[in-house]
């Protein structure tokens, strides 16, 4: 039998070849095609997730940024808090300050109102320039007076009592030429805490009221009003006083004054030739209370009424 080659060789669907009768190696390939498009897509998925996580380094690059921001307004608000109570921490010792000063001053206000008032209608300042009242009141003693004696109360024997010179028993002084702080005084005098100089005055102890007989001196060289002499226990213990004579009945009006010092007084005694040696009681400016100064030696000043207690009245005066 003649031999025949077969035009068509038989193919079997599991075999595939190429025309030249190679393996088929396009399906490989298209197979490692797929492969590598496998693989480029898997590329591709890191890629995305490179850019992914570049992204999110973005966002957490943002996120520091925002962080930041955060932290920086937060420290803003702090400034502004710590600012703010600071203004407030200032305004509040301003505040203090302007409150205490007002205090101040309406205390002081007060102070020179009500001195104001007492020196007026109560009492008032006097400085004591002389021994003539020693032991009882000793030379820059600073007392004060009541002005309610006399008027409403009446002078009474005994009263230590500051008055106006009207007589002219004190020699006329030079008034000093006004210095720059002069007003200082003034003011103190105005309120009364100072001693007022634009008048001279004196101070000595009531002895004979209107209607009295007073006299000096008896055998054992004491003072009598109406007829019944007196112990003075108020006399300066460390002279015994020279006896000095007079016999006067004390008129309406007017009063007899001496001083406990009675060797360095120039009293009624030693001034008869001028109003008789009396002294009107409307120039009395009050009654002397106690000494404010120094502060050794704070006192209330005795009108020694255990003296006069057996004293009758007087008579009518002349």
């Amino acid at each position: 039998m003649p031999d025949r080659v077969p035009e068509n060789p038989e193919r079997h669907d599991d075999d595939a070849r190429l025309l030249d009768g190679t393996p088929g190696t396009e399906g490989a390939t298209e197979r490692e095609t797929g492969t590598e498009g496998a693989t480029e897509r898997e590329t591709g998925t890191e890629g995305a997730t490179e850019r992914e996580t570049g992204t999110e380094g973005a966002t957490e690059r943002e996120t520091g940024t925002e962080g930041a921001t955060e932290r920086e307004t937060r420290t803003a608000g702090a400034d502004d808090t710590r600012a703010s109570r600071n203004a407030r921490g200032g305004k509040r010792t301003q505040n203090v300050a302007i409150v205490w000063l007002k205090e101040i001053v309406t205390v002081v206000a007060i102070a020179l109102v009500l001195s104001f008032l007492l020196k007026t209608f109560l009492f008032r300042a006097f400085w004591i320039p002389s021994e003539s009242m020693e032991a009882t009141l000793d030379v820059n003693d600073r007392i004060f007076i009541n002005l309610l004696v006399p008027g409403p109360f009446d002078v009474a024997r005994g009263d230590v009592v500051v008055f106006k010179d009207s007589q002219g028993w004190l020699t006329p002084i030079e008034k000093k030429p006004a210095g720059p702080m002069d007003w200082v005084g003034d003011t103190l005098e105005f309120v009364g805490l100072m001693a007022d100089d634009s008048e001279q005055h004196l101070v000595k102890r009531v002895i004979g009221l209107p209607g009295d007989h007073v006299t000096c001196c008896d055998a054992g060289g004491r003072v009598s009003i109406n007829g019944v002499p007196l112990d003075e226990t108020y006399i300066n213990p460390a002279e015994v006083p020279t006896p000095d004579t007079f016999d006067v009945v004390v008129p309406e009006g007017k009063v007899w004054v001496m001083g406990d010092n009675r060797n360095h007084s120039a009293d009624s005694r030693l001034h008869q030739e001028a109003n008789g040696g009396f002294i009107n009681i409307e120039d009395v400016e009050g009654k002397a209370e106690v000494i404010a100064w120094p502060i050794s030696r704070w006192s209330v000043l005795d009108s020694h009424s255990d003296v006069f207690k057996n004293v009758p009245a007087g008579t009518t005066g002349k």
